[in-house]
């Protein structure tokens, strides 16, 4: 007979069981090391992208505050020259 056309014994079980477990536990470590540099990469994208917009929030911010002075001095010509705000 070919070896595939054997009963199993209890002992080939057995094995096959302990190869399965063997091999699953690898598979976990496999993906618990591979979960882990997702999570590294996605924390470095994060904080690369994180810089972007506050050096946005900054600039906005300085336009803001020079457009604010523009504005008033508009103003301050405005009153000189007794022509109304502009709405």
């Amino acid at each position: 007979m070919a070896n595939g056309d054997q009963t199993a014994t209890h002992q080939d079980i057995e094995q096959f069981r302990y190869e399965i477990r063997h091999r699953s536990d690898d598979l976990r470590a496999t993906l618990r090391e591979f979960q882990a540099e997702v999570v590294e990469l996605f924390a470095r994208y994060t904080q690369t992208t994180d810089v972007k917009p506050k050096e946005t929030e900054v600039s906005d911010i300085g336009l803001r505050q020079r457009l604010t002075v523009v504005e008033e001095r508009l103003l301050a010509v405005e009153k000189r020259l007794n022509f109304p705000p502009a709405a």
